[in-house]
Formats: C-alpha cells, structure tokens, sequence
C-alpha cells in the first residue's frame, strides 16, 4: 500500500484486509460479540439490569453468563449504574457472586460513581473515553440510557451522534459496549429490538440487542445478532434469597408436562418436595414460585396451608421443611392396637 497523502483516508484492496479470526468472535457464546456494541432492551421491571449485571460478573470472572453461556474472553468489566445507588448496585453484584461462589473482592469490576454522565456534552466523552483507556475494560454497561443524555430520544440526528461515539469508543479502544435502554409501551410481544423506544437509529446500531419481556407472567429473554444466528429464547426468573438473587433460566409453560394449573395436593406435594431437595437450608418463596411456576397467590395459600399443619416453617426469608413427627408406638399387649392417650408416655 502506498503512503497516504495527508487529507487522504485510508484504503486497503479487500484482499489485504484481515482474516476473521473465528476463535475471537464471542465474548460470550452467542450471546454477546467480543468487541459489540448492543442494547439490553425491555419494559420496566423486567431485570435488565440484572442482566447487564450478569454479563460483567460472568465475563469478570470467566463463569457462565445465567450459568449457561459460556465466556470466551474473560476480562475487566466497568460499569456505570445512572439510577442505583453505590450499595445497592454492590448488593446485586454481592449476590450474583455468592450464587457463583464467588469473591466479589478479587474480580476486576470496576463501578464509576459520578453522580452524572451526559454522553451527549464533549466534556464528558471525554471524561469517560479516557476513564475506559486507563481502565481497559473487556466490557462497559451503562444503564440505563435516557440517564446519560438530555436529547430528543425521536430525533435520529441527536441519538446517532451518541450512538456514533459509542461506536467509536468501541472501535479505538477494542471493547464490548452494553447500553440498558426501555422499549416502547405498544412494542407488541415478539417484535424485540424494533421495540426500542425513540428512533429507529437504535435497533440500526446495535450488533446485538437482548430483549426481555413479560409473557403470561413469564420473564422471556431473545436474542437477535447482526453478523449471526440467534441461540432460541429462553425464560427467565429472578430467584434465590436477599444474599444471592440472581436470575435463572427455567423451563417455560410449554416445557412443563401438565399445562394445567397442579390442584391443591399436587401443589402442597411439590412444594414438600423441592424443599426436601434444598441444598441450602430452605428455599425463598421467589425461588419456590420460579421453581414451581405458580401463581403467587396460589403459592401463599399452599405455604400458609403447609405451615398450618406443621409441615413447613418460616426462618427470615426461607421456608424449609419441618421433621416428619414418629407416631406412637404400638401396644403389642392391646391385641395390636395403640394404647389409650392416658397409657402413653407424654
């Protein structure tokens, strides 16, 4: 190639272009490109920020993103949380980590604590461009978006000018970029990232947008790539106790044998047995219903019922099952049958 004039932008024959290299692709799985640019989209309350909180515990620490997609390039992950507060933001990534076991201390997470960022003033992209530079970052969260600008979210000119920088940022400083942003109230239950609120410029810019949403009290999470096939859609719920929340993948209705909502003794059934199956010392009524899937109503009654007839308990948060009571012992001299209340021992 020869030397470039001045003025001049720079051109490479598509021959000399680099080889893809297939080994770096993902950052992780099919969930995320190494060095993409993308959005975690959905209705209020429905976790994306727990997401966005799991993408950087998992690529920080190299474990499974939702214990099922794998990272490929572990790294360090900075974020930057516009509408929570310093110990709440440290409480969900605490929890995530516990549920791991992991040490919240010896990740490369890096958490910026200015009270504002404006991506859309100079001085501030700025700022955060050399914040990423001297921090070197595998990837950056910042959520949610409508907190780091003060421009018409429906005018494509104002949002492709901090979309275009975001871009930039990744490309000069080889990073992975997850933007938390809301969709529209009437995007429809399957129409993903086109739901996004504002302008179309969103879902143009994006490598890959993660869309959550709510179905049939079901929290469902799909995945649309620009350059690959998307992995099918998964549900969700967010589960565990105040000390390790943290979302799962759960079987959705149609994966369940009976469709059917279970009637009362299969309800109390179930409950008994997934308490007999904790691994800890009880389950949280959160974790009862993701592992369940019941109605939350449904769930108090048959807890409240269980409880009533001494065959659960209640410690703090968690719910666990209570010692199956001996019954009284037979007289062999009453021709076999039990010995009046007034003969036992007490």
């Amino acid at each position: 190639m020869r030397p470039q004039d001045d003025g001049v932008l720079p051109v490479l024959r598509a021959a000399e272009l680099d080889e893809p290299d297939a080994a770096r692709r993902w950052l992780i799985q099919g969930l995320w490109p190494r060095a993409g640019v993308g959005i975690i989209g959905g209705a209020p309350k429905c976790c994306k920020s727990w997401l966005g909180l799991d993408l950087a515990v998992s690529v920080a620490s190299g474990t499974p993103c939702l214990d099922a997609f794998q990272v490929q390039e572990p790294g360090g992950a900075l974020v930057y949380m516009a509408e929570d507060a310093a110990p709440v933001v440290k409480q969900r990534l605490a929890g995530l980590c516990q549920n791991r076991s992991l040490d919240l201390a010896a990740l490369p997470i890096g958490v910026i604590t200015a009270p504002s960022l404006r991506l859309d003033l100079p001085q501030d992209q700025r700022r955060l461009r050399e914040t990423v530079r001297r921090h070197a970052p595998r990837l950056l969260l910042l959520d949610p978006f409508v907190r780091l600008h003060r421009v018409n979210e429906n005018q494509a000119g104002e949002v492709s000018a901090i979309l275009g920088y975001l871009r930039e940022l990744q490309r000069t400083l080889d990073l992975a970029v997850v933007v938390v942003h809301h969709a529209r109230k009437n995007g429809g239950p399957s129409s993903g990232g086109e739901s996004l609120r504002g302008s179309g410029d969103f879902f143009a810019w994006v490598d890959t947008a993660l869309s959550l949403r709510r179905h049939r009290q079901q929290l469902v999470l799909s995945v649309e790539h620009r350059a690959a096939a998307a992995p099918d859609s998964v549900t969700l719920a967010l589960v565990g106790t105040e000390s390790d929340m943290h979302l799962a993948i759960v079987a959705s209705e149609s994966q369940r044998p009976h469709a059917n909502p279970p009637v009362t003794a299969d309800i109390d059934a179930a409950i008994l047995a997934a308490l007999n199956h904790a691994t800890h010392s009880g389950l949280s009524r959160a974790s009862l219903r993701a592992t369940l899937r019941v109605r939350n109503e449904r769930l108090g009654e048959a807890l409240t019922r269980l409880a009533a007839s001494g065959h659960i308990a209640r410690n703090g948060e968690l719910w666990a099952r209570l010692p199956v009571p001996v019954p009284p012992p037979i007289d062999t001299r009453r021709n076999g049958n039990a010995a009046p209340p007034s003969a036992r021992t007490l």
